[in-house]
């Protein structure tokens, strides 16, 4: 059995505090470590964190991807919320931006404030 355990995901951005600020907000959950460049968040009782590094050289990925030489997405965070209405106009209102593209009616997929794409999901019937 290996001994390695997922602790973190780390997204890149121009300004990592400014990025972690909304996931703070949008989370509830707080700041465990943080340097100039680098912040690590998580939720209040312990669990798997956030982790956000300030990348000068930053570009936000394209989603869905439309073309050749677009900046593609390498993976997204999916947060499954009780009310999906609700959750996603509080996203908007911290700073997300709706993506053009909705593939379901359980899941909305928004833009967080450095592009990085993100699903606000919600068990159907819910």
């Amino acid at each position: 059995m290996p001994s390695a355990r997922l602790s973190t995901v780390v997204l890149d951005a121009r300004d990592a505090h400014a990025l972690a600020g909304f996931y703070l907000r949008l989370l509830g959950y707080v700041i465990r470590a943080e340097e100039p460049d680098w912040v690590l968040i998580g939720p209040p009782g312990g669990g798997t964190a956030l982790s956000f590094q300030t990348e000068p050289g930053y570009v936000a990925p394209v989603w869905p991807g439309r073309g050749p030489g677009d900046q593609q997405m390498m993976l997204h965070l999916d947060i499954e919320v009780d009310d999906l209405e609700s959750e996603t106009a509080r996203a908007l209102a911290g700073g997300a931006t709706l993506a053009a593209h909705q593939p379901q009616s359980d899941v909305r997929v928004l833009l967080d404030p450095a592009g990085h794409p993100f699903c606000l999901w919600t068990q159907q019937g819910s």
